[in-house]
């Protein structure tokens, strides 16, 4: 009997805990009280899931997904953003061993300038000491494409979209719309350009030249870094995509904006012979390890009831921001 009482006793603890775990969770903003109780305190890393090959062979190829938009908003699953877990799995790739190459794969069409950037040189200090084979997808293009650059070797699939060299910058205007309501803006500022792109009036001549100016200096890095990975001669982008339009596979192979074409086999096969490894070197890839902070924002994620079904790129929590410069391909991204 006194067995049976301490039983129900340890019982009535677990439950009452959880209870009260459960409460604090939905009580605390954004869930930051436990994220920061569960920080992982050593340096994250990612687990590892065999793809093909022989795995019981030594040297390894490592397969990094890069899918959707490149920007630092969308949340990581260890790190901080998407972005930092691409660079944690780089790094991860770059610092292990038994990884003979990288393959990075590729289904992006851009995103933010810096982001895109940062990725360009991690693969950049890597490939120094090992191949970075990448794999252009259904799309591959903008800062999708900058990415690459860093790469050793580029196969892009003959129906993929690509090029996009470009920069974009976008901002709302409301001003005819607050005419309409009657409504109007009382802004003070320090300097005659501080408010940049301000959506209640037309911008000035010189903040569009600016911008513009801006917009000049950011694709020229674009544009020489793509002219220098490729070699093209004159330190010139050809004419043909100079213009920021996008191209496919096929058409890229011709303008020498990657190496081959091909389906996934064939860039996994080229990291292979490359790397000068077997034919069935194994292949992996990482996957992020279970972690209780992933579950507590699953569970505070709010739930749809409504069905339905939608293919797109974009995540959507994202949005072009106002005042951010994106090499994203504008024909590729739509707003709701």
């Amino acid at each position: 009997m006194a067995r049976h009482s301490k039983l129900l006793f340890i019982v009535g603890i677990i439950l009452l805990g959880s209870s009260l775990l459960a409460n604090l969770l939905f009580l605390s903003k954004d869930h930051q009280f436990f994220l920061r109780i569960l920080h992982i305190q050593s340096a994250p890393y990612f687990d590892e899931e065999f793809v093909e090959g022989d795995d019981s062979q030594k040297k390894r190829i490592a397969k990094i997904d890069l899918f959707g938009v490149i920007a630092q908003e969308i949340p990581g699953e260890i790190g901080s953003s998407m972005v930092d877990d691409l660079i944690l799995q780089i790094r991860q790739a770059a610092d292990d061993d038994s990884v003979a190459a990288i393959l990075l794969h590729i289904d992006s069409p851009g995103g933010e300038v810096t982001a895109s950037d940062n990725l360009y040189h991690e693969l950049t200090l890597v490939r120094e000491d090992k191949p970075v084979i990448v794999y252009l997808d259904s799309v591959g293009a903008s800062g999708g494409y900058y990415t690459a650059m860093g790469g050793s070797h580029i196969v892009a699939h003959e129906l993929c979209i690509t090029g996009s060299i470009g920069v974009i910058m976008q901002s709302l205007n409301y001003e005819g719309l607050s005419k309409i309501l009657g409504l109007s803006t009382l802004t003070f500022k320090s300097g005659a350009l501080k408010d940049l792109l301000n959506p209640a009036r037309p911008a000035s001549d010189a903040e569009k030249k600016l911008v513009q100016d801006m917009i000049a200096e950011t694709f020229e890095r674009f544009s020489s870094i793509v002219v220098t990975e490729r070699d093209f001669p004159d330190h010139k982008l050809p004419t043909q995509v100079a213009d920021g339009r996008i191209v496919s596979g096929k058409q890229a192979l011709d303008l020498k904006l990657v190496d081959a074409t091909g389906y996934l086999q064939d860039a996994i096969a080229d990291a292979r012979e490359i790397a000068k490894l077997p034919v069935d070197a194994p292949v992996i890839r990482y996957t992020a390890p279970f972690h209780f902070s992933r579950l507590f924002r699953f569970l505070g994620q709010k739930q749809n009831t409504n069905t339905k079904v939608q293919v797109s790129l974009v995540p959507e929590s994202f949005h072009l921001q106002a005042g951010k410069l994106y090499y994203l391909s504008n024909h590729l991204f739509f707003r709701r």
